[in-house]
């Protein structure tokens, strides 16, 4: 057993879970309840696989949630604010995006 993944977002363990079980590696998360309780005892919740020979695979499928955004974000030219690509204009002093 080996885990792959660790995040404390149970949305973003679940869907990793989900992309590794849709290719058909075995998978199980450690510290799904610790992870909620709060700030005492906080451990991040962690994805496992079963099968040791499947760590390549599942580093390969993983690969795109732990890797930085690269064309993501604008800067704007009024605030220097960073903001969302999917934004149209700036959420701080709405200021246009760059064309």
């Amino acid at each position: 057993m080996r885990m792959v993944y660790t995040n404390e977002n149970a949305v973003l363990v679940n869907h990793a879970k989900n992309i590794l079980e849709n290719e058909g590696i075995s998978t199980f998360v450690k510290n799904e309840q610790a992870a909620t309780g709060g700030h005492v005892n906080f451990a991040l919740m962690e994805l496992w696989i079963t099968i040791d020979e499947d760590v390549q695979q599942a580093n390969d499928l993983l690969a795109s949630l732990t890797s930085a955004p690269t064309d993501k974000e604008w800067q704007c030219s009024n605030c220097e604010e960073k903001n969302d690509i999917s934004f149209d204009i700036c959420w701080k002093c709405s200021n246009e995006a760059p064309d």
